[in-house]
């Protein structure tokens, strides 16, 4: 993760200590009894990453009076959870990289990568048995949606027809659900009340969504260096975000549709002129304004907690998803 930028977000030291810990479990829960096995099931965990989810879980467990490790176990799962994810995601999207390291199912192939993020996920459910039956209906239920999210995004592949209120559906189901429970998770198992656990879900919720909206504007707005792959790249595989989506039901939408009405692969210069359509007709920014109304939303829910000690964090941790954007724009 990129852990100086996070440490100025969260000046908090039993967070970045339970950081530590979840570090070192993670590479102990992934050790197999064949060595092959556990070199693939660690393969992505070297290649790095932002640890935004199990960083929320340590965050959010600041609002219960806890000191135990179970908001580390409970880290853990929820990265696992999305680590086995993407190596069932890179097959579907015959992704060849992942966090800038050869992705699994390039480096060895698509029966390796499913097996391997099987295992993952079974482990996440091993992690988190001890946590009681909540946190493991939790897990299962999370892995449940995340499938549906996916499902749906393969369903609207390709298709400039739908529109805002099936691209919030996708987004909700692949990326919100999980941010939600890895907050859920880390209030839950360092003893929050009830109420306290329901606002920061909340809270969670709409950052998940904003995670994801921001990040499919960052796909249109940002370049190669910054995003690690070409820009437009959800445009090159069918999948059209929001920004997209809303140009596409604009004065320009006849041009987009015809840009793109030989279907897939789209030419490069195709993919670009898109990008400017949607980009000059001013729906990137229709799309940040819906985040930023986002943002207020999940800052009355931090609100809702009592004598909320991490107001400050929560609001950097808004405020960070959308410094990325106005990075890239510079």
């Amino acid at each position: 993760m990129d852990r100086p930028i996070f440490q100025e977000l969260v000046p908090i030291p039993r967070v970045w200590d339970r950081m530590g810990a979840v570090e070192r479990r993670l590479l102990e829960v992934t050790i197999a009894e064949t060595g092959f096995l556990t070199e693939i099931a660690q393969h992505g965990l070297e290649a790095g990453g932002k640890r935004y989810r199990p960083l929320l879980a340590c965050v959010a467990a600041e609002l219960g009076p806890g000191t135990g490790d179970e908001p580390v176990e409970a880290a853990v799962a929820v990265e696992l959870v999305h680590l086995g994810s993407l190596y069932h995601d890179d097959v579907i999207d015959e992704a060849d990289s992942r966090r800038g390291k050869t992705s699994v199912n390039t480096n060895w192939n698509n029966t390796v990568a499913i097996l391997a993020g099987d295992f993952l996920l079974a482990r996440a459910s091993e992690v988190a048995a001890p946590l009681g039956e909540e946190a493991v209906a939790l897990i299962a239920r999370t892995y449940a949606t995340l499938c549906e999210g996916q499902v749906n995004e393969l369903v609207y592949a390709d298709d400039l027809d739908h529109g805002a209120t099936e691209y919030f559906r996708v987004i909700g189901g692949k990326t919100a659900s999980l941010i939600r429970t890895s907050a859920r998770l880390g209030a839950m198992t360092a003893g929050a009340d009830r109420e306290t656990i329901e606002a920061i879900s909340e809270w969670a919720w709409e950052m998940g969504m904003v995670f994801q909206i921001t990040d499919d504007v960052l796909d249109l707005i940002a370049d190669e260096d910054f995003l690690g792959k070409p820009a437009g790249s959800d445009i090159g595989e069918g999948t059209f975000t929001l920004p997209v989506l809303l140009a596409a039901a604009g004065p320009d939408g006849a041009r987009i549709r015809q840009l793109l009405s030989d279907g897939k692969p789209y030419s490069q210069e195709a993919i670009e002129e898109v990008i400017d359509l949607t980009v000059d007709g001013g729906y990137v920014d229709i799309a940040l304004d819906g985040a930023v109304e986002r943002i207020r939303i999940a800052e009355k829910a931090a609100q809702r907690i009592p004598n909320n000690p991490l107001m400050d964090v929560l609001h950097n941790l808004d405020q960070y998803l959308l410094d990325r954007v106005e990075s890239a724009r510079t």
